[in-house]
């Protein structure tokens, strides 16, 4: 078959690719790749003090991002911050709980990034209290969030297995 000179015209002008540098595109998905292995579990596990035994639950449902304090059987703990003695709170001194009330409402005026303004937006705290820890001690801290506008508050547990559950 003869080529006609339309034909002839057309492969002239084509512009051909021969090479793709994959440099800059490989690049680009190993920065993605480490961001989303980064930000993907940030925000299922709360980590317990060392200090601090945790009650065993069934819970299902996986915790979300908010103001977390941690009680101790010595201390209360909020965002890593000591604010009370929980020898203080049972015995019922006064003005035990006002700087709990005092670092809670401070968290609520320091908003700085996005993610501090969705856990202080949440209205919502997660009390990690050690299972030694008696539970006056964690009403009265519960009252205090309550005070300063905490209305969800939340109790942190070990997840125990489901197949243990269901025994």
């Amino acid at each position: 078959m003869r080529n006609s000179r339309r034909i002839k015209r057309m492969s002239r002008n084509r512009v051909k690719i021969t090479k793709m540098n994959l440099t800059s595109l490989m690049d680009v998905f190993t920065i993605l790749v480490f961001f989303l292995l980064i930000n993907s579990g940030s925000v299922e596990l709360l980590e317990a003090p060392k200090d601090v035994k945790l009650p065993e639950s069934f819970e299902e449902s996986k915790p979300r991002e908010t103001v977390v304090i941690s009680v101790s059987p010595e201390d209360v703990i909020v965002q890593g911050q000591i604010v009370a003695s929980v020898i203080d709170i049972l015995e019922d001194k006064e003005a035990s709980l006002d700087p709990l009330a005092a670092r809670l409402a401070d968290i609520k005026e320091r908003i700085v990034g996005p993610a501090t303004l969705a856990v202080a937006d949440s209205q919502e705290v997660t009390i990690l209290a050690d299972k030694s820890v008696p539970f006056i001690v964690v009403r009265k801290i519960m009252s205090a969030c309550t005070g300063q506008g905490y209305e969800n508050v939340s109790l942190a547990v070990i997840q125990k297995p489901a197949q243990i559950a269901a025994n």
